[in-house]
């Protein structure tokens, strides 16, 4: 039987990518992948008071398809718009609050911290994401050659500067006088994980300050990502991305979080923090480690299972 199509629409930023791509590769879907562009100043209108039509985004192509899974505020309407206007029977999914009625959605995965409620609503316990733990597996090896083989890891997963968190040199040394402690009392090596939001001097920096017998990954490299992650005792993520705990919680392995002073209200990334706390699978970094056990988080297939379960095998007949 061939594989159902999926439309994949975001604004191509990375977490947003990692969902929908997470979501379609569980699904078992094949899938193309579009960036949504808004027209003119409906790229600064909510969508819940913006026109149901295509002139609120540029056009793209639309090959067949059986689903669209979108995420974020600009793929909203164009998801809408193009399920109301197919011909045949399409089902929409729509990762995070879409803040318009729910309706217009067959399914909508929103994390439980934000507490959004309907009979069409899929909770997820943070973010889901396009990891996996054979990929994690696979990767071991990747970083082991410019390691040092007698010691274990603490592996730094830096994020980047957003509306909520400053990048700062002054709060990076902060995190990296703990992380340094805890290196030297513990004799672990550090390996440094860079995202794409990271600054270059924040990358320059953790050069300058780790040295000495610690591997500072210069570039963007999923596979090192991944080996970090395999390779790791320890895990550190700062707290300014929820992905990537969201993400480093599939290892089932002790994960830190570096705090950073906030610069506005940081309300929903403190819930998803408190809700992983109570799950046992994160603590705030201070200087002190310890060894604790989890089950592995893996929401992506679990939420998955539950649509091809409940709702698709109706339509679709999956397999």
């Amino acid at each position: 039987m061939p594989k159902l199509k999926g439309l994949l629409l975001t604004e191509g930023m990375h977490g947003m990518i990692s969902q929908v791509e997470g979501l379609a590769k569980a699904l078992d879907i094949e899938f193309t992948h579009q960036k949504v562009e808004l027209n003119n100043f409906w790229k600064l209108i909510p969508p819940k008071f913006t026109p149901i039509s295509n002139l609120v985004f540029q056009n793209f192509d639309t090959p067949d398809f059986d689903i669209i899974i979108s995420c974020g505020r600009k793929s909203v309407i164009p998801s809408i718009y193009l399920k109301k206007n197919s011909k045949k029977k399409v089902y929409n999914i729509h990762i995070q609050n879409p803040k318009v009625s729910l309706s217009h959605f067959d399914f909508i995965i929103s994390p439980e911290h934000d507490s959004l409620v309907s009979k069409n609503v899929i909770q997820s316990k943070g973010a889901i994401h396009y990891l996996t733990l054979d990929e994690i597996k696979h990767n071991h090896d990747y970083l082991l050659h410019k390691l040092n083989k007698n010691q274990d890891y603490l592996t730094l997963i830096l994020g980047g500067p957003n509306k909520y968190y400053d990048y700062s040199n002054e709060n990076i040394i902060k995190v990296f006088d703990k992380i340094k402690r805890i290196l030297d009392e513990n004799n672990l090596q550090l390996i440094a994980i860079p995202s794409m939001r990271t600054p270059k001097k924040t990358i320059d920096l953790a050069n300058e300050y780790f040295a000495n017998n610690n591997l500072i990954v210069n570039n963007i490299d999923k596979k090192a990502y991944l080996s970090g992650l395999s390779l790791a005792k320890f895990i550190v993520v700062t707290c300014d991305s929820t992905s990537m705990i969201s993400e480093s919680a599939l290892t089932g392995k002790p994960i830190y979080v570096a705090e950073l002073p906030p610069k506005k209200n940081d309300y929903r990334f403190k819930k998803f923090r408190e809700l992983f706390t109570k799950l046992n699978i994160i603590k705030n970094l201070d200087e002190k480690v310890t060894i604790w056990n989890y089950e592995n988080l893996d929401e992506t297939n679990r939420i998955a299972n539950e649509i091809k379960k409940n709702y698709l095998n109706v339509i679709f007949k999956f397999n």
